[in-house]
């Protein structure tokens, strides 16, 4: 365990962080598997915006890589497309 009050802040702070990562983390999931869900293409596409905002804040706060961003994207985009 830390001694330092510093580090003691530290852990309480990434702590917060963590869980709050997670949850963001796992609702774009949650998101993305309703996207792939979804028949109509106007349901899909109203979602679609949304997904991408959700995951460019991911990957802005590096919660997920940039790449795994584009990928994410440009597959639920021809997923959309080609409904």
């Amino acid at each position: 365990m830390a001694n330092h009050k510093s580090a003691l802040k530290r852990i309480r702070s990434n702590e917060k962080r963590r869980v709050l990562n997670k949850y963001q983390h796992k609702t774009t999931r949650n998101a993305i598997k309703a996207l792939r869900l979804s028949t109509e293409k106007s349901d899909a596409s109203a979602k679609l915006s949304n997904v991408i905002s959700m995951i460019d804040k991911l990957a802005k706060k590096n919660i997920i890589h940039d790449n795994k961003a584009s990928n994410l994207k440009s597959k639920l985009t021809k997923f959309v497309s080609a409904l």
